[in-house]
């Protein structure tokens, strides 16, 4: 982002801050059915800094949300924040704790983000910024968990071979035995280059029950791939 544009927005911060907490308690001011949630998620509004938004098809994550709730999950992880989307659906979900990670600072966000669990819920909501790929940020994460497994993780960060590799290779052992491991964008038609999620997805599908959301066959990008990580944990990658 370049210096005037990011001046810009620090400029409008406080009002746009205003305006999209008055938002975000409009979604609070009454219960929400998961349908009501993901909607919120793709329509939010806002912003600058403060845009809540999720690049995904509807029924795509719809039915991954739904297959996420059928578990009841404590603890979701996520590689990936974006624009705070699908973190808006998982602190819906999860009644302790979302981490959501990402590789821009998520200062100017944290005040709406922190504050997307409903009403009466417990689950805290915590910013972690930095490379999914650096041994650090992974203690870090480390740290954040204390010692507690994950029920979900949602990897939807590095779209390249390697680098989606690298997440799940680095970020499984974190995933309970009998808990969910999901992939964005594994449709092998992309519309950019670099999205190479459906290479792993391939070599996955063998090593453990799976589930493919994927609105049309024949579209272009998203698709989500999960896993159900079995009773002795999410498998190795073969050499």
């Amino acid at each position: 982002m370049n210096r005037l544009k990011h001046l810009g927005r620090v400029l409008r911060q406080p009002l746009l801050k205003r305006q999209t907490l008055r938002r975000l308690a409009e979604y609070h001011a009454q219960p929400r059915s998961l349908e009501e949630v993901v909607d919120w998620a793709m329509n939010f509004g806002g912003s600058g800094y403060m845009r809540v938004k999720t690049l995904q098809i509807r029924s795509e994550i719809l039915a991954l949300a739904r297959a996420v709730q059928s578990i009841a999950p404590r603890i979701i992880l996520e590689i990936g924040t974006a624009s705070g989307g699908t973190a808006l659906i998982w602190s819906y979900l999860a009644s302790e704790r979302v981490i959501t990670c990402d590789l821009k600072d998520m200062t100017y966000q944290a005040p709406l983000f922190t504050r997307f669990p409903p009403p009466g819920s417990h689950c805290q909501v915590t910013l972690l910024t930095g490379d999914s790929h650096r041994a650090d940020f992974k203690a870090q994460v480390e740290r954040a968990l204390g010692g507690a497994r994950v029920d979900f993780l949602f990897i939807d960060g590095d779209h390249s071979e390697q680098g989606v590799t690298a997440d799940y290779r680095d970020y499984k052992g974190f995933v309970r035995p009998g808990g969910l491991i999901a992939f964005h964008d594994i449709v092998e038609k992309q519309p950019l280059p670099g999205n190479e999620v459906f290479r792993l997805w391939q070599r996955l599908k063998p090593l453990a029950e799976t589930e493919a959301f994927i609105d049309n066959p024949a579209q272009c990008g998203f698709g989500i791939g999960l896993m159900h990580v079995p009773a002795q944990g999410a498998p190795d990658l073969p050499d």
